[in-house]
């Protein structure tokens, strides 16, 4: 009598966006490595920019991304129709869902058998936590105020909702566990994003250098607080690079001095070039976890970074980097004195060797036995 051997699951994959690259992105791509024959669903996709990342996987888009172009790029316009537009996929041939999400991808329907395991970067931001600073940043007053506070509430409860349809949850960082326990009321696990720990061999013993640069490496977005650190160094007078794109490029640029340079979107190799040749990296805003970071410790470079959300679980103070407590343009100019001051002090060895810890083959296991167990 033959023995059949156990059926193979069949998987998905589920990605808010595939917009642009960043940390969301990586953890998609490790997904995909590990799953090379689960599509992808996504609610909108930039073909042009996205398609070099994902070139083998079969990506399988909603009714959004249908629309006319000007209208895709406007996604807060979209906002009302993106429940529906993740709850529309048909997933009905699948025996395990993984959505990698930060807002919408967790809400989609999926038969009673079928396992959805919710990889999760946050808690949808704008709904909780970050909701009045959403308000503020976009200067939204009176009776428009009034409308989106209401618009909000209805968003929050399909977000709560969307969040029970889950049947596991691993979360990005301990910061973000705890804040999927306060919104959402779910416990999980923690594996941490995978970040290119493998970017350099050479590692230099580090010197203090007026006329090196600092580096941020980021997307342009007024939650990113790059506008902060902006402020900082234009006093300090000190040189920074700023590599990235987002829709605040042109408001910031406008702020910075001549010590300050944008340089947008750059290759990979262009990336470690800056990673490896710059005096330390400036992180000043709060994240779950923030992928740049780690990989600046890959080149032995020290961090400063705000001492909120999950940079407080990967720096360690004095050893592979700094914190500044308050978001004040004098407070982060302090951490960079303090930084110069203690620069001989770091051990370049010493902060790629902590930086393995987030490698992508860490990730990739700990995913793998996860999903396997479950």
């Amino acid at each position: 009598m033959s023995i059949s051997k156990p059926k193979k699951p069949k998987i998905a994959i589920v990605h808010d966006f595939l917009t642009y690259f960043g940390g969301a992105e990586r953890v998609l791509i490790s997904l995909h490595k590990l799953y090379p024959d689960a599509p992808i669903y996504t609610l909108l996709y930039n073909e042009k920019k996205m398609k070099q990342y994902f070139s083998d996987a079969k990506i399988r888009t909603s009714f959004l991304n249908k629309l006319p172009k000007f209208i895709r790029k406007r996604k807060k316009y979209l906002l009302p129709f993106m429940p529906t537009a993740a709850e529309t996929f048909d997933l009905r041939e699948f025996d395990i869902v993984i959505s990698s999400s930060s807002s919408f991808a967790k809400g989609i329907i999926t038969k009673p058998k079928t396992t959805h395991i919710c990889y999760c970067h946050t808690p949808t931001r704008f709904l909780w936590d970050w909701h009045y600073n959403y308000l503020k940043e976009n200067n939204i007053k009176g009776i428009k105020k009034i409308i989106i506070l209401f618009f909000l509430h209805y968003m929050r409860m399909w977000d709560k909702s969307a969040a029970e349809r889950v049947d596991y949850f691993i979360a990005n960082s301990k910061n973000t566990a705890q804040r999927i326990k306060k919104f959402y009321g779910r416990e999980s696990k923690v594996v941490y994003p995978p970040c290119d720990v493998e970017y350099s061999n050479d590692c230099e013993k580090p010197k203090e250098d007026k006329k090196r640069y600092f580096l941020i490496v980021s997307r342009l977005s007024s939650y990113k607080k790059i506008d902060l650190a902006i402020e900082a160094f234009n006093k300090l007078e000190i040189p920074l690079i700023i590599i990235g794109e987002g829709e605040d490029r042109s408001r910031l640029r406008k702020m910075a001095e001549k010590n300050i340079k944008f340089l947008g979107f750059v290759s990979d190799e262009k990336l470690k070039y800056y990673y490896q040749s710059c005096q330390a990296f400036i992180f000043p805003g709060e994240d779950d976890f923030g992928i740049t970071p780690i990989e600046a410790m890959s080149f032995g470079k020290p961090v400063l970074a705000y001492r909120r959300g999950g940079l407080k679980e990967t720096i360690i103070e004095g050893i592979t980097g700094e914190f500044f407590d308050d978001l004040i343009p004098e407070i982060l100019a302090d951490g960079v004195r303090r930084m110069k001051n203690n620069y001989r002090n770091y051990n370049c060895e010493r902060i790629k060797q902590h930086s393995q810890k987030f490698s992508r083959k860490n990730f990739e296991e700990n995913i793998k036995n996860i999903i396997e167990k479950i």
